[in-house]
């Protein structure tokens, strides 16, 4: 929670805090980009503040590939402030004063949402760790599998056997833990997302 305004950020902090989500507090934006948490969290980040502004902050945080989601609050909202801080990323767009209920829900909304991407990439790191495993023809019969080409038709193409192909298609599919084609497809895809 980033504000300049002690009485605002104490009792926010004191809301989040009795709502089990744990709150940090920094004065100004360069106070925290200072002692950026490593831990990933939601960022709510006044607008208004001297040194740096939130929405230079939410410029400042993606040049530092800082992915978290912000929430900003203020008390000075125009459509043109709004629209610009939406076009840079943020989560929400809160005007002062809140109620209780809106805060926390932006807060729990955006928390579920960056526990949803952190599995994504759990599963996609685990993905990509399987397939370094396998060894250059076995990627090779996986990706002519993933083409949805039959076993003759990948066999032509690599000069090998169709009994060759059947072993090194029983291979990848073990080491990538895929009980079906489309489990591996659906795995690859998850892979190539950028």
């Amino acid at each position: 929670m980033i504000d300049d305004d002690d009485g605002v950020r104490d009792s926010l902090a004191f809301l989040l805090d009795c709502s089990d989500i744990a709150t940090r507090t920094y004065e100004s934006a360069v106070e925290f980009i200072a002692a950026l948490p490593v831990e990933r969290g939601c960022i709510i980040t006044d607008v208004r503040m001297p040194e740096m502004s939130g929405i230079e902050l939410l410029s400042r945080l993606r040049a530092l590939n800082v992915t978290d989601p912000v929430i900003v609050i203020t008390g000075h909202a125009d459509v043109p402030m709004a629209i610009q801080a939406l076009h840079a990323g943020v989560s929400d767009f809160i005007e002062k004063p809140f109620s209780d209920e809106a805060i926390l829900l932006a807060v729990r909304s955006a928390l579920a949402k960056l526990e949803s991407r952190s599995e994504m990439e759990s599963e996609r790191a685990d993905i990509d760790r399987r397939l370094k495993s396998l060894s250059g023809r076995e990627g090779e019969v996986m990706e002519g599998l993933v083409e949805g080409k039959a076993n003759k038709v990948i066999a032509y193409d690599l000069d090998i056997s169709a009994r060759t192909v059947e072993v090194y298609r029983a291979n990848v599919m073990t080491k990538m833990g895929a009980r079906t084609l489309s489990e591996l497809v659906r795995m690859v895809m998850i892979s190539r997302l950028t």
